[in-house]
């Protein structure tokens, strides 16, 4: 299928994202797709070198007569997130991306697609590929890590860079120019706890939830999805409260960037309560699954008999687990009150992990407030200690504040609007894009940013448009042409 995907058109584009596609490329673990990336500079013959700590940059002359034209820098981040379903087979630090077509759109065989930001980066590729596409002097900067730290943008040090307006295609909706974006932070929980034989006459139970869509824990917070972890901690609660429940071990999530999808426990209770037990779980999950009907139709929660775990937690350290995640905070804290339907301030719940006398809990805030940010940080940081946690605050970054005066803004507006008739939706978005931060270094740098459609980023069900590739391509050609001039 990889073959008839680089018959698509562009061909350029999707040449090159699939030969990206190719290499594998999980944030922080960037070294090949860093190699892969200078060794493409290189066999063009261009200016080409790597920053300390592991940005690409590629450097372009202008075409002939737009030497005159403000230097652009266009940006893509080379990592990808790293999701797949159960049932799926694959290694993501050995493979290459598997692709499918499937009518207008481009996803993946039971993974991530990468399109977020693969597509960024390979309509790069094409541009500095090309001897016939008209442009400025062009500065290309491939960061790494923007999925997980931000640490290639935090790290790109001042006057490296020349140029005058940056475009950044990391946006995910064809019709939108992004503008401005979330900052966010990382509140890890941390707390140790006593582990007991397991009592006598009990018997074990593993519980599963599964089968949810997950997404984007910034561009989806709003669409009150379900959320393993908190569906998780909900039946824990009701066993606990209603059976005496122990727990055994807790598996849930996985990135900080991503809703998680599933969620594993194993637990016990005492024998002459199993049917009672079973009774009443059965009937929550039923609640459960009712309330997500329309949103989270393929949700399955099991619940099966297995062998006794030889440990379980002590009950005081479990009780301050289950009712420490059930207050915190999981979705939407504030809405914009600037911007009509942004999300300003939200929290995921990420991970949860229980196993061998630790407890690790891990979540994302994220907002364009610096200021709510961390009363959001606060909150979640309150309801854990009240219980024993020890909590950090890490990985902070800023976000991109608007500007609507911008000169590069005004002109890709009004080319979007003269190729298609109508007005662009120019907007801020509830993700982190690295503009926030690659402005601090560089604030006189005139920023936008704009992308391709892609529906499910950081999920399995990540897909991409194809025509509204081809609509994106068109018009960034365009703005390349039409660059203001010095």
């Amino acid at each position: 299928m990889n073959k008839e995907i680089r018959n698509l058109e562009p061909k350029a584009v999707w040449n090159h994202f699939s030969d990206l596609n190719a290499v594998p490329r999980p944030s922080k673990k960037e070294e090949r797709v860093i190699d892969f990336m200078v060794d493409f500079g290189k066999k063009l013959n261009l200016e080409t070198f790597v920053d300390k700590v592991g940005n690409v940059i590629i450097k372009k002359p202008a075409t002939s007569g737009l030497e005159n034209r403000k230097t652009v820098v266009m940006q893509s981040h080379l990592d990808m997130v790293h999701q797949k379903n159960t049932a799926t087979v694959f290694d993501f630090d050995s493979e290459g991306i598997k692709m499918l077509i499937e009518g207008d759109w481009v996803t993946a065989d039971g993974t991530t697609l990468g399109a977020d930001n693969g597509l960024g980066v390979a309509t790069i590729m094409a541009v500095l590929s090309s001897s016939e596409i008209e442009h400025p002097n062009l500065e290309a900067l491939f960061t790494i890590d923007e999925e997980t730290g931000m640490t290639g943008a935090m790290g790109l040090e001042g006057g490296i860079l020349k140029g005058d307006i940056l475009l950044n295609l990391d946006t995910e909706e064809d019709d939108e120019i992004g503008i401005g974006c979330a900052g966010g932070v990382d509140v890890t929980a941390k707390r140790t706890y006593s582990e007991e034989n397991t009592p006598e006459n009990t018997i074990a139970f593993s519980i599963s939830v599964k089968g949810l869509n997950g997404g984007h824990s910034g561009m989806d917070i709003h669409k009150g999805l379900g959320n393993a972890n908190k569906i998780m901690n909900r039946l824990l609660l009701d066993g606990f409260e209603n059976f005496g429940l122990r727990i055994s071990e807790i598996n849930g999530g996985s990135l900080r960037n991503a809703i998680p999808r599933e969620s594993a426990a194993s637990v016990v209770i005492d024998s002459i309560s199993k049917d009672p037990f079973l009774f009443e779980t059965t009937t929550v999950i039923n609640n459960i699954k009712e309330e997500f009907s329309t949103l989270e139709p393929h949700l399955s929660i099991d619940i099966e008999e297995i062998s006794s775990p030889d440990k379980v937690m002590d009950l005081g350290v479990q009780e301050g687990l289950i009712k420490s995640i059930y207050a915190a905070l999981n979705g939407v804290y504030r809405m914009s009150p600037d911007i009509k339907d942004l999300v300003e301030t939200s929290n995921n719940i990420a991970r949860v992990i229980v196993k061998d006398g630790a407890i690790k809990i891990g979540c994302l805030t994220r907002s364009s407030s610096e200021t709510n940010k961390y009363d959001l940080a606060n909150s979640l940081r309150a309801a854990f200690e009240l219980s024993g946690f020890e909590v950090e605050l890490s990985g902070n970054y800023p976000g991109w504040q608007p500007n609507v005066n911008s000169e590069i803004l005004d002109s890709v507006s009004k080319l979007y609007e003269k190729l298609h008739g109508e007005k662009a939706h120019v907007a801020a978005c509830h993700a982190g894009l690295e503009c926030g931060i690659l402005g601090q270094n560089y604030p006189e740098m005139d920023m936008v940013s704009i992308g391709p459609t892609i529906l499910g980023a950081h999920s399995p069900d990540e897909r991409t448009s194809i025509s509204s590739t081809q609509k994106f391509w068109k018009f960034l050609l365009e703005i390349l042409k039409d660059i203001p001039k010095k």
